[in-house]
């Protein structure tokens, strides 16, 4: 950590893993609680020196590199109780080299605190590994989304995989059981996302002329429709698997809801009434899994291919949901 003063002038030497950030972002992270707005004033005030020089907020750090920051009050660190402090967690890991960490995230569990939770699978990490000196987030996974999760050991391979992302790698294939009946085996979805807030407060998405585009393609790859079904005033069930051509927020719960096939359990998206009847099935939480991951590795080249198996309760259903089709 930075120690940064209230009363005279701060020289932070930039380490190793910092380099190649943006000043104004590098600036951001260490200087808690101060508004980005304040810190680009007092970059082009002059206050803010690079080795000794002026600069710019887009200027890239090295390693070595000293900033000069004035005199500034950071926001007072308030320290959490233990009942607020993330506790240390290992997950199941999947890949882990010097560079690059992924692991099998269970559901129910948020991949970063904030928003009303206080902590997430990243906070967790750094917490059971106090000695490692960089451990960031690649990507995103929802709250009650289980399966693959990266996350970067040096910022060099950050960089990488997020240039990786913007240009739609790596490939990335989920599971997803849908309540209704999809007509194709395979399609493609292509379908703007737009995202707003919704009345809760809630970060939101629908398709929308004026959203980001979006492209799933869905693969089939069971069908259920039986009397254990009927039982609870359910019709169809499909089971399925999306690649992702893009990665749109909430891009697959979307998609499948426009159409009319939302994917069972998703209690933003989905059937209210269909998620109610599934639960006395068994089914407790939505059903969607990153279950595979092909990438470059980010530092070698390297060809990846991860896969994260469906959990054993996600699994069990669909055992469940084929046994009684075999039994009709």
């Amino acid at each position: 950590m930075h120690a940064i003063r209230k009363d005279s002038v701060s020289l932070i030497a930039v380490a190793e893993h910092e380099e190649g950030q943006r000043l104004d972002n590098y600036l951001i992270k260490i200087l808690k609680g101060v508004p980005k707005s304040h810190i680009h004033r007092i970059i082009r005030a002059g206050e803010v020196r690079l080795n000794k020089k002026r600069c710019k907020p887009d200027n890239r750090i090295q390693a070595g590199d000293t900033v000069r920051i004035p005199p500034i009050r950071t926001a007072e660190k308030q320290r959490p109780s233990e009942s607020q402090a993330a506790p240390a967690r290992e997950f199941d890991i999947v890949y882990e080299d010097d560079a690059l960490l992924v692991i099998n995230k269970p559901s129910g569990v948020a991949v970063h605190g904030g928003s009303g939770v206080s902590f997430g699978v990243i906070e967790q990490i750094r917490r059971a590994r106090p000695e490692a000196r960089y451990l960031e987030l690649v990507h995103r996974l929802d709250k009650d989304t289980s399966g693959l999760l990266m996350i970067a050991k040096k910022r060099s391979a950050l960089v990488k995989l997020h240039e990786a992302i913007r240009n739609d790698h790596p490939k990335k294939i989920y599971l997803a059981l849908c309540v209704g009946r999809l007509p194709n085996d395979r399609f493609h979805v292509k379908l703007p996302l737009f995202k707003y807030t919704g009345a809760q407060g809630e970060k939101m998405v629908r398709v929308s002329e004026d959203g980001q585009s979006a492209h799933t393609i869905f693969r089939v790859l069971n069908r259920f429709s039986d009397c254990l079904l009927h039982q609870v005033g359910l019709s169809d069930l499909t089971f399925v698997e999306a690649t992702l051509k893009t990665g749109r927020t909430h891009q697959i719960r979307v998609h499948l809801q426009s159409q009319d096939c939302p994917i069972a359990g998703d209690e933003r998206y989905g059937d209210y009434q269909a998620n109610k009847r599934l639960q006395k099935l068994g089914l407790k939480r939505m059903f969607l899994h990153a279950s595979e991951l092909h990438l470059a590795h980010p530092l070698t080249g390297e060809k990846l291919i991860l896969k994260a198996p469906l959990p054993q309760e996600l699994a069990q259903f669909v055992l469940m949901l084929e046994n009684q089709e075999k039994a009709v």
